[in-house]
């Protein structure tokens, strides 16, 4: 493990909210920089989100298309969302599962998290392997709409290299357990085998 010997050199004299609804929060902060000047720092405050890479019997993934307004195009991505207001990261994901592809897994791995974008907001991303995957209740969002595909996983870490998937959790997700079923060992213990 890699240690540092840094120390916060940001010092906050003052914040205040600027808005909210209710995915996030931007907030400003009055700051001394490290360099000793007087500035701004603004942070997008965000409750932890998700991403689920469900892999099913034939070793193909769940991934969904849905057009993603900020970048004004198309994704390829796995499931992913935010989490609600107490809710645990597991629970956020059974239900981003479940909402966006209409499955439920019965075997569920932690792959550990990302920070998204961590020079700009506390969004955290928890990412989840699902598999021993049924067929649940469908039922979309009405603010998106999703397609459902099933991509091999060999073809998922491929689209990955080549910058076909590009969405962080996805990306991170896929190369994770890329790496674990490969036989790389983490000390919180997850392995994905087969």
């Amino acid at each position: 493990m890699v240690h540092h010997n840094i120390t916060n050199p940001w010092r906050t004299l003052s914040s205040r909210e600027v808005y909210r609804n209710a995915w996030l929060a931007l907030r400003e902060d009055r700051v001394i920089r490290p360099d000793g000047a007087e500035g701004i720092y603004s942070v997008v405050e965000m409750r932890p989100s998700i991403g689920v890479l469900a892999l099913n019997s034939h070793d193909q993934v769940a991934m969904v298309s849905q057009w993603r307004y900020a970048h004004n195009k198309v994704s390829l991505e796995i499931p992913t969302g935010g989490s609600n207001v107490n809710e645990e990261t597991l629970e956020a994901a059974k239900r981003e599962l479940a909402e966006e592809t209409g499955l439920i897994a019965k075997n569920w791995t932690f792959l550990g998290t990302i920070d998204n974008s961590n020079g700009a907001t506390t969004d955290v991303a928890h990412m989840f392997c699902a598999r021993d995957l049924s067929s649940g209740p469908f039922t979309q969002q009405a603010d998106e709409q999703t397609e459902l595909c099933w991509i091999g996983f060999e073809d998922a870490v491929r689209s990955v290299m080549t910058g076909e998937i590009t969405e962080s959790v996805s990306v991170a997700a896929i190369l994770k357990t890329e790496l674990l079923r490969k036989g790389f060992e983490v000390s919180w213990g997850a392995k994905l085998q087969d």
